[in-house]
């Protein structure tokens, strides 16, 4: 093998399967977690972690349209932003939801900005839902528990469990790597787990008891869809685009970056989401992560201004990047 070549693509495990895992995921952090030094710093220095009186004032001019859903065959693929890294995917003849989040306001989370995109009444049926991670704004118990219990749930290692315990039937967790197949109009789409520079917990004890990562999902056709879920940047982005060439199109976080001393662990800031872009290999940005919840400090605009200045910079066709506003949709292949 050569140095530059990547293992096989994992087989398929069983759909539902019961595993066991490690007590703590800890050794998969990249970066150490904020500790309580680092909030003294913050207060010492005269930092905050939500925007200024002044950047709160660009809340009216965040972007918001929302649109009816396209209408795709099992052949396309769209994507429609409902609000942070919530997404309605249609590949392969599957609707999956990624992180789903449809709660006005979330536990530890100040209250959505804008509404969500798509109105829940206006959802096709969902065949699958996809989770990056345990953190409230990304698992989102009241919204999932409007779903049919025998909805499809993909989970990072660890997380079944409770998934399985608001009585879903169909709950499949998964290590870095590893991968489910679930049958759509066009064949099986294969559903990669693989590794994000983040953390995860739920509660007062539970740091790093389940893993966190990003999803890629692949249609019969090769169709190809990268969501991020939350991450920082790093080395896993090019092990990613290596391990999986042809992405399509890569549903990349822009927000939540300031302080950037604190939170670059973490998050990516605008332009380390291009070069995360650059890395996979993949042809396709779509930004999310941002004007939804105000998480940090930056002013809520910034995110948008700054990654189309970076893709711009980076010499990338301005069509190939999905600026959507919350609502907004695109297809594949058509303008």
């Amino acid at each position: 093998m050569s140095a530059h070549a990547h293992p096989p693509l994992s087989p398929p495990r069983p759909l539902g399967e019961v595993r066991s895992w490690p007590r703590t995921f800890t050794d998969r952090l990249t970066s150490p977690l904020p500790g309580v030094s680092d909030f003294v710093r913050l207060a010492l220095r005269g930092e905050r972690l939500r925007p200024s009186a002044e950047g709160r004032a660009q809340i009216p001019d965040l972007p918001f349209r929302p649109e009816p859903l396209p209408d795709v065959t099992a052949g396309e693929l769209s994507v429609t932003w409902a609000g942070h890294a919530s997404h309605v995917v249609r590949i392969g003849g599957l609707t999956v939801l990624t992180d789903p989040v449809w709660s006005q306001r979330i536990v530890g989370t100040p209250r959505r900005v804008t509404p969500v995109g798509v109105a829940w009444e206006d959802l096709p049926p969902v065949d699958a839902v996809v989770i990056s991670h345990n953190h409230y704004d990304h698992l989102d118990a009241p919204t999932l528990d409007r779903l049919p219990r025998d909805t499809p749930v993909f989970v990072p290692a660890g997380l079944a469990e409770w998934v399985r315990g608001r009585r879903f039937t169909r709950v499949t967790e998964l290590d870095w790597w590893e991968a489910v197949e679930l049958n759509g109009e066009a064949g099986p789409v294969r559903f990669d787990f693989v590794p994000s520079h983040h953390w995860s917990r739920r509660g007062a004890t539970d740091t790093c008891r389940s893993l966190w990562g990003g999803w890629v999902l692949t249609a019969p056709d090769g169709q190809c869809l990268y969501f991020a879920g939350d991450t920082g940047f790093g080395h896993w982005f090019a092990e990613i685009g290596g391990r999986y060439p042809g992405i399509d199109v890569a549903l990349l976080p822009i927000g939540a970056y300031e302080p950037r001393w604190m939170l670059s662990p973490v998050h990516t800031s605008p332009e380390e989401a291009v070069q995360a872009c650059a890395d996979l290999g993949a042809r396709i940005m779509s930004p999310m992560h941002w004007a939804t919840f105000l998480l940090s400090a930056e002013p809520p605009l910034e995110p948008l201004h700054r990654v189309r200045a970076a893709w711009e910079a980076a010499g990338r066709p301005a069509a190939d990047l999905w600026d959507l506003p919350v609502g907004g949709s695109r297809v594949l292949g058509r303008n």
